[in-house]
């Protein structure tokens, strides 16, 4: 079984997570940051946004089950890609829409997909999502691993992640886990 992973940003992290934790040939998600330059950045630091790390999720993922395509068709359904540094209320731009990528293959499909969104007009604004280089990835706290999971009661999970997931559990039922 080949195990690749992508690494995304589309607004708070705690979104992607809990949106990829239910797919079908995803191993782990892990919450983390990426695209900036400040070592091992804090939470606290990287919410001032002065570090230039968005909030991402790594993506391992068994290739043979799921695709790097599907995992961005994935990424644009459950994000809005058309809004600078912002999703919702989350502003700034560690809450940016960003694909940091690994090989030239993933770069090319990144711009493959920005490209075909863009033909065929899925989305009313332009794409606004940055295909970025992956120097590190930093794994977040580990009080924010799983965090819809663990705390589906809590007001931001209620008001923000909880409406996400539901449109992704309907809009993307045929890649959920089994």
């Amino acid at each position: 079984m080949t195990i690749e992973s992508a690494v995304l940003g589309g607004g708070c992290f705690w979104c992607l997570e809990a949106a990829y934790e239910q797919v079908e040939g995803v191993r782990t998600v892990t919450s983390g940051y990426a695209g900036g330059h400040v070592d091992e950045p804090s939470y606290e630091a990287v919410c001032m946004g002065t570090t230039g790390h968005a909030e991402v999720v790594r993506v391992e993922y068994e290739a043979e089950t799921i695709s790097f395509d599907e995992i961005l068709e994935i990424f644009f359904g459950i994000h809005d890609p058309t809004t600078v540094d912002r999703q919702g209320n989350d502003v700034g731009p560690q809450y940016r829409s960003a694909i940091f990528t690994s090989t030239d293959t993933q770069t090319a499909a990144s711009t493959q997909m920005i490209k075909q969104l863009t033909d065929t007009a899925i989305f009313d604004q332009p794409i606004v999502t940055t295909i970025e280089p992956l120097a590190r990835f930093w794994p977040a706290e580990p009080y924010h691993h799983s965090y819809y999971q663990r705390n589906p009661g809590q007001s931001y999970c209620t008001m923000v992640v909880g409406p996400k997931v539901a449109k992704f559990r309907q809009r993307f039922a045929h890649r959920l886990r089994k």
